[in-house]
């Protein structure tokens, strides 16, 4: 190859890489090159003149920078240069076997591995699908709650791995269903699974019908914004392998990724003849076809609105890593001498543990673990996105070897937090997604001098309209809107806007006072804010939250009562910011607190062990200051050590509770007294062994009873000389299909039938 024709080649991969291909890339030559102040990198073409000034690219040296390039996934670009593309090509003939086993091999030859987010801590060694592909919970998404905006998906991912059974992944690709949507929020895995699907096809393991399978990137279709139809698609994208082939009358079936990265999304939902954009009548075309598309949450289920007529169709939510997963990543992924730390971390912080199982959140906090000299500890969620926030700061920000407390004396570091939690404010409040120059231009003075500082928590997205925009990571999105509200903004004016709710938890997280947090250095950002502000900005979110919670229509509520909910949401919040701020039962939060009459707590099935967390954290301050709780319902059979701890301090000083299943565990049973006793265990034989174990402890303690047995037991008698030996005040019992109101009643029954 001459010199001449390499340069043009090079030229056109500059003009076609990514935001993210550039990070890559950099990561790679990273041994060879000390990108500091002397490599000022702000566009692909310094990179590849970079490269070029170190020698490290040339035409003698070419399949180095090829490796480079198959490593990050673009071997797209690879094509360029004509004398070297790594896409097999076929005969003129186009014979569709011919055009099914290059695609197979294309496939199998570059879709092998794909690299991470991040490079893993160990070296840059990528995932390899075949032999390594990591164990993804998935679950149906027809029957999950919808989630109607992008910025709920934080606070209903962890109650989903809970409420839904998982689907086996060799069950969703046999079906061969004409259309199938896979939803999950950034970084849980979609692509991980798109790949495995091209592997498994081109292996004949799945879809054995379809001759032919496109795997197309969103962000990809953004930078050919003139491809009107299919055929001029495919010849874009895999022209050495169709080479003018018309599959119109063939099976095929097409893989979209990133539908939420789509710069035309709304074009497409609202689809009309005269749509202005070419390249959203070609994905429309492709519904004439098999396909499968994935995206975040919110683009499926807008999606999915328009394909109502659609019966023949699959929808899953991916979850993140199952137990085997998470454990795989630490051993593959973790230095040896830092294992045992991050294990132990997972372990013993709730938060950590329930967000392992995002891909996403753990590269960052086996990370974190693995650099801190300090022992990391997660206590909440705002502690664990701050971490996360300052972490990549530091590492792909600022890229110094400064500690965060030096990073954040520097007056313009501190500038350029605000600025992006300035651009995340602004932009949720509008409810953006992706959003162009423009939109950021109109609140930050400036930006144009500075918008390539932005990437890492911002990425940039090139079409053929011009460069748009999105946050790398929704929930790094939400930390910085509630940093912005926290410093800007007064407790009444984020309680005014409903938009804000999401963010709540982890603005009064921003109160949190502990000196081991690195909390403190996003909590100065504002100067004028007084500090007499702060000392009423808790009480008040919290004060007003327990409010609404009381605001419900009676009238409807005893018929309909649609308001129920809604109070039970505002209720948990509320222990939710309290945990969060890890605040303690001040004067005025005793106050709040006393106006609500009535505070249960329930352990079930569909709880969280966050959750669990925020409760335990609220009781233990409740009970100690004297109070009594209400409420405390069990209805789960295998408990944690959380809600064993959580059972325990609410059976000191409650007033009714209600068991549906047996609860029983080594050395603790119930001392103090009980107003009202619930037990139904209607639906479930036991022993008489497991019976006394289990109920006959808290049954000693009551002074009301209501009791429901399984038809079936053979020791009721025994439960009867049981209850005659306590001064049970109000008893109701149900057995063998009847009521008993006092022992007299159930004794007669018992003689009766002679049991």
């Amino acid at each position: 190859m001459d010199n001449k024709k390499y340069k043009e080649a090079l030229l056109k991969i500059a003009n076609n890489l990514l935001d993210t291909d550039v990070k890559a890339i950099q990561f790679y030559y990273s041994q060879q090159i000390d990108y500091g102040h002397q490599e000022k990198i702000t566009t692909p073409i310094d990179l590849i003149q970079t490269l070029e000034r170190h020698n490290l690219l040339g035409v003698n040296n070419y399949e180095a920078f090829f490796e480079v390039l198959r490593l990050i996934g673009r071997n797209d670009l690879i094509n360029f240069f004509p004398e070297t593309s790594n896409t097999p090509e076929i005969s003129a003939k186009k014979d569709i076997s011919e055009i099914s086993t290059a695609l197979k091999s294309y496939y199998l030859t570059n879709y092998g591995e794909i690299n991470e987010v991040q490079p893993p801590l160990k070296s840059p060694a990528n995932v390899d699908l075949m032999l390594k592909f990591v164990d993804l919970f998935i679950v149906d998404a027809d029957n999950t709650e919808r989630d109607a905006l992008y910025s709920v998906e934080r606070k209903k991912f962890l109650e989903k791995q809970l409420r839904y059974a998982p689907i086996p992944y060799s069950e969703i690709f046999m079906k061969e269903k004409s259309v199938i949507l896979i939803s999950g929020i950034a970084g849980i895995g979609k692509t991980w699974l798109l790949r495995k699907s091209l592997l498994d096809w081109s292996n004949n393991q799945i879809w054995k019908n379809v001759k032919l399978v496109f795997y197309l990137e969103c962000r990809r279709l953004n930078q050919n914004q003139n491809i009107s139809n299919v055929n001029e698609l495919l010849n874009v994208f895999y022209k050495n392998i169709v080479n003018d082939f018309s599959i119109s009358n063939h099976t095929a079936l097409f893989i979209i990724d990133g539908l939420d990265e789509f710069k035309y999304l709304n074009e497409l939902l609202n689809h009309s003849s005269s749509c202005n954009y070419p390249i959203v009548n070609a994905l429309k075309e492709i519904q004439k076809y098999n396909y499968v598309v994935a995206g975040r949450v919110y683009a499926i289920d807008q999606y999915q609105s328009i394909l109502t007529e659609h019966s023949d169709k699959l929808s899953i939510q991916i979850m993140g890593f199952n137990e085997k997963g998470i454990s795989s990543y630490i051993e593959n992924n973790v230095l040896e001498e830092k294992k045992d730390v991050v294990k132990a971390t997972l372990k013993e912080s709730a938060i950590a543990k329930s967000m392992s199982s995002v891909p996403f959140y753990l590269s960052s906090m086996c990370k974190i673990i693995s650099d801190s000299k300090n022992e990391s500890s997660f206590l909440t969620m705002t502690d664990l996105y701050a971490n996360i926030f300052l972490f990549f700061l530091q590492k792909h920000i600022i890229k110094n070897n400064e500690l965060i407390y030096q990073i954040m004396k520097n007056d313009s570091n501190k500038k350029y937090v605000l600025n992006i939690c300035k651009i995340a404010y602004q932009l949720f409040i509008e409810n953006k997604v992706v959003f162009s120059k423009e939109d950021i231009q109109t609140f930050i003075i400036g930006f144009d001098k500075s918008k390539d500082n932005f990437f890492g928590f911002v990425e940039r997205i090139e079409t053929n309209l011009g460069s748009f925009y999105q946050f790398a990571h929704l929930t790094i999105m939400e930390f910085c809107v509630s940093v912005y509200a926290y410093n800007y903004l007064s407790s009444e004016e984020i309680m005014a806007d409903k938009r804000l709710e999401s963010c709540l938890s982890m603005i009064c997280g921003l109160t949190n006072k502990s000196q081991n947090s690195l909390l403190k250095f996003l909590v100065n950002l504002n100067p004028t804010k007084q500090s007499s502000e702060e000392s009423l900005f808790l009480f008040s979110i919290l004060d007003r939250l327990l409010k609404l919670s009381r605001q419900r229509d009676f009238k409807n509520y005893i018929k309909y009562r649609p308001d129920y909910q809604l109070e039970i949401n505002y209720v948990n919040l509320f222990i939710e910011c309290f945990y969060e701020s890890q605040s303690s039962f001040t004067d005025e939060i005793k106050f709040i607190v006393d106006e609500r009459k009535w505070w249960w707590i329930s352990i079930h099935d569909g709880k969280t062990s966050y959750k669990t967390s925020c409760e335990n954290y609220f009781v233990n301050f409740y009970i100690k200051s004297g109070r009594k709780l209400t409420w405390l319902n069990v209805d789960k059979n295998i408990l944690s050590d959380e809600e064993k701890n959580l059972i325990i301090q609410c059976s000191t000083n409650v007033r009714h509770v209600d068991i549906r299943c047996p609860i029983k565990f080594e050395g603790w049973k119930p001392k103090d007294k009980i107003e009202k006793l619930s037990i139904n265990i209607s639906s479930d034989l036991i022993t008489k062994k497991d019976f006394e174990e289990n109920f006959l402890p808290w049954i000693n303690l009551c002074e009301q009873l209501r009791l429901q047995l399984h038809k079936d037991i053979d020791f009721i008698k025994e439960i009867y000389e049981w209850i005659r030996c306590l001064n049970v005040k109000k008893l109701r019992i149900y057995y063998c299909g009847k009521y008993f109101l006092n022992l007299d009643e159930l004794k007669y029954f018992i003689t009766q039938k002679n049991i």
